[in-house]
This record gives structure tokens, sequence and C-alpha cells, in this order.
């Protein structure tokens, strides 16, 4: 131990602090990640279905081992690209990754800009794969596709950054549809920021409705979507691929003359009692201009408690349940603002700092493929008292765990934080990825 390095604290002279700890992480639950990884077959699927086009014959960096490396360390909860500077001689990211050292920032930004369209459908491919592989797991009954549009920040001169009037502020407006009921990330796709949250939706879906239809007909689709995607081309969509839909219409005059025999009955109902919340719900059959038929909207009328003026909610949907069901599922696409505010904080999707849409287009697939990978490790192997905690619970009870490194000549032990208050979530995690029965490989 070196006395010229060891510091003593003013506040209690009888405690030392030096760096001489030896071969020490912080991040030693991310060996339970390359478990799950391994598991699932992950690795092996980057080294068969994932390469960028490069002219280079030889890299002492691959490109599956920096994209596991960017994996891990978005898992971990370092976003940028300068964190592989200092993660470089991590002994858990070298073990996980087996390798001697990390790429270097300039190595994984060179990495992140040799990716082009062609990356971008080996993106698709292999989330396809992977959900294949869950599915074989665990076969859901039921897929709630939740259609939404979101704002990414950003704040240089990146091509396609536009000022969106409707957050009003600058970045990109990408389309994202989530799995109601797993937050699974179904699929994104990066937009310039002046697009309308409908443009493009169709094109955007149908692959999507390809894939299950074809890959798992037993499957029940629906599908959720606010009044900004109350388009016409969606709704013939839909019902054309047998999918049920619930989606929000804008409020008009002709939808609130067609309502009014509900006003009737709630005003009814509020003769006697003009303050506390009442409601009350009703359908009808509407044909738009643009509608070749007409559609069966479902709505709701409520008096909000302490007030005098009602509120209108319309829904046009293909669904045969009661109006009062509908609506209620309807409602409850408001969990998915969950999902995007922890694929933004805790997978910093916003992280399109790239000069070309394209890159950025790339990016975002990463770390929508980190978000994937931790919700089915959330899903499938953490203990049943921690799967429904967010990215950073789970970071600081189960991954934030410190380690020292032990090495033989045969083996390598991580020694963790004997205090380490989480121990039997962490073996019961282990224990739950070693039992994972994988049906298709």
């Amino acid at each position: 131990m070196s006395i010229v390095n060891t510091l003593s604290l003013e506040s209690n002279r009888k405690i030392k602090i030096n760096f001489d700890g030896g071969d020490l992480s912080s991040d030693a639950g991310l060996l339970l990640i390359k478990e799950f990884v391994s598991k699932l077959g992950i690795d092996k699927l980057f080294c068969k279905s994932f390469k960028t086009n490069d002219s280079a014959l030889f890299r002492y960096h691959t490109d599956k081992e920096n994209l596991l490396q960017m994996i891990y360390m978005i898992i971990a909860g370092y976003f940028e690209d300068d964190s592989s500077d200092e993660l470089t001689n991590d002994p858990v990211f070298k073990a996980v990754l087996n390798k001697d050292t990390l790429a270097s920032q300039p190595t994984i930004s060179r990495f992140h800009n040799r990716m082009d369209e062609d990356s971008l459908k080996q993106f698709l491919s292999i989330n396809q794969i992977l959900r294949k592989k869950v599915y074989s797991i665990q076969m859901p009954e039921a897929i709630i596709l939740d259609l939404y549009s979101t704002l990414l920040n950003a704040y240089g001169k990146q091509e396609g950054r536009a000022f969106n009037f409707h957050y009003q502020n600058n970045g990109y407006h990408p389309l994202v549809c989530y799995d109601g009921i797993t937050g699974d990330l179904i699929k994104i796709q990066l937009r310039d920021g002046t697009q309308y949250s409908s443009t493009g939706v169709v094109d955007f879906l149908q692959p999507i409705l390809y894939e299950y239809l074809e890959g798992f007909p037993e499957i029940k689709l629906l599908l959720r979507g606010d009044s900004g995607f109350a388009t016409p081309g969606l709704y013939k969509q839909c019902e054309e691929n047998g999918t049920g839909y619930v989606i929000r219409l804008k409020e008009n005059a002709i939808l609130r003359d067609k309502a009014s025999y509900l006003v009737d009955e709630l005003d009814e109902i509020t003769k006697n009692n003009k303050v506390d919340y009442a409601v009350v719900y009703g359908e009808f059959m509407y044909q738009a201009g643009p509608w070749p038929y007409e559609r069966r909207v479902v709505c709701k009328v409520e008096k909000p408690e302490n007030q005098m003026t009602y509120m209108y909610t319309f829904i046009v949907t293909n669904m045969e349940s009661s109006p009062e069901y509908l609506i209620k599922f309807y409602c409850k696409r408001g969990l998915m603002e969950n999902f995007i505010k922890e694929s933004k904080t805790g997978f910093d999707f916003a992280s399109v700092s790239s000069h070309t849409r394209i890159v950025n287009a790339n990016r975002l697939q990463i770390h929508e493929l980190a978000y994937n990978i931790f919700n089915w490790f959330r899903r499938l192997a953490l203990s049943a008292n921690m799967r429904k905690q967010r990215i950073d619970t789970v970071r600081l009870k189960l991954l934030k765990i410190a380690a020292k490194v032990i090495r033989s000549a045969r083996y390598m032990t991580f020694k963790l934080c004997s205090s380490c208050p989480y121990k039997d979530e962490f073996y019961e995690t282990i224990s739950n990825i070693s039992k994972l029965c994988i049906q298709l490989e």
C-alpha cells in the first residue's frame, strides 16, 4: 500500500482512503445480463445476422462485439460513447464481452457512422427473431399494439431536426408501437420533427401485422391509438388484417349531435345533484366524409365533479364489446406513457447526437434493442418481487453491485459485496435463467 496515495478524512483521522483495492467493479450485476444474453443466443445471433458495410478486411473490435458492448453499456446506464474510454479496463465488462480491453470512444463512434439502411433492416430482423425466441418461452394470448408518437429533443444541427408545434420544441418525432400488456417495444421509426402523428403509419404498421398474422396466428391482435391516428387508411388496414381497434376521434358538432340522447340521459341523472361526478355511455353509427361506409362509434359523456360542463369521448371501433368496456380499454393506453418515460430516462432514447439522420436512426435501434433485452430479462428471469420495478430501481438493486476479481490459473472468481441486501434475488435470477426453455434455435 502506498502511503503517499493514502488520504485521511479531516472529520475522522482513523478513516484512511486509497485506490489500492485491486481489480474491482461496481457493475457485477451485468453478469446476470450476460447469462441471459447467452441463454437466448443473442450473441450468436449478432455474429450471424449483423454486419455493417465495412470495407476493412480486419478489425480488432468486430461489429458484433461493438454492438454487444453498447447494449451492455446502455443497460448499465452508460449512454455516451465517451464512457467506453472510462470502462476500457473494467473487469466485469471485459468478462461479459470476453475481451482484454473494450473498444474506445473513437472506435465506437466509427462503428455508428458505418451503419446505414441495411443496418436498419438487420435490426428489424434481429428483433423479430428474438421475439420468436421469447414467445417460444412464454406465448402471449393477445398483443395490444399501442401506437404513439413522441418527441426526442435535439439541440444541435442534426439532419431532420425541426420544430414540432405540438411539443413546442426542436427534435425528432418518431413513431412508436409498444405492446400494451408487456411493455415490449415492437417497433420504433425515426422521423423528422415536423411530421404529423399519423404520417406513414400504414407503412409502419404493415410489417408488424404481417409478422404476427403469419408467424403467430394464434395471438389475438388489438390496436389502440389517439386522435392523431384517426385516419381511414388505418381503419381499413386493421379491418382487412383481422385486427380489432379502438381509436379516438376528435370531437366535432356532428358527433355531439349524435350523442345528444346521452346528454338528455345525463341531465336526468344529475338534475337533483349537480356536484358529484356522473357518466353515461352509448354508441351510434357514423360516417365521416372520407369514409366509404359507416363505422361503429362508442362514446362517453361525463360531468366532472364540481363542474357544470360536460366532457365527451368518442372512439371509433370494429370491436363488439360494450361501450363502457371499450372506452375503459382505450383509457388504459395511458400505461404506455410509463413505457415511453422509461425508454427515454432509463435507456436514453434521445441519444440522437450524430449529424446524419441515418446514423441517429441506427443509434435509436440499438437503444431499442437494449430496452427490449432488459424488458425480456425482467419478465422472464427476475425474481417475482422485482418484475414490476423500473430499470433505475433494478440497476440500483441488482446491477450496481460491487465485486472484486480473483484470478487463478483456471478460473476467474467475482467476489460480490458481502453486505449486498439482494443476494436472494440475485441467486433466484440465476436459477430462473437456467430454467428457461427455448424451443426455437
